[in-house]
């Protein structure tokens, strides 16, 4: 088990104004940022994050999404924090997630559903290191 885990703020959330709101409730979830920058990917970058889901029918639709705006990258850190991050962001589609979930309050669609969460503690170490060097953490 690790203590980090990556998220990014996507583009549906981050053209509404969420990104103060959705980094407020981080925080107040116990969660310290260890990096953090506000980028936009290109489609070729977008692809290549999501490649594990390529052969997947909605893969085209994702990497088009996921590069049709700005978003914030993240390295988190707390104890167990993979599955707690899990907790705090709420289901996939924000009508399943628990009140008070991130999902649940800034989501409007399983597809725009305002952030993404690693899913492991191997992937969640990929996910950190696809966007930040060693030099870019604290």
């Amino acid at each position: 088990m690790s203590n980090t885990t990556f998220t990014m703020i996507k583009p549906d959330a981050t053209s509404k104004g969420y990104t103060g709101a959705i980094l407020d409730q981080i925080i107040k979830g116990g969660f310290s940022i260890k990096a953090m920058k506000w980028t936009k990917l290109t489609k070729e970058q977008a692809g290549a994050f999501y490649e594990v889901h390529k052969e997947r029918p909605f893969y085209g639709e994702l990497v088009d999404f996921m590069s049709s705006g700005p978003i914030v990258a993240a390295i988190l850190e707390k104890e167990n924090a993979v599955a707690d991050f899990r907790t705090l962001i709420g289901a996939t589609n924000p009508a399943e997630a628990a009140e008070g979930t991130i999902r649940k309050n800034f989501a409007a669609s399983i597809g725009e559903n305002a952030v993404h969460g690693s899913d492991s503690d191997e992937n969640a170490a990929i996910e950190g290191n696809f966007f930040f060097s060693r030099l870019e953490r604290f």
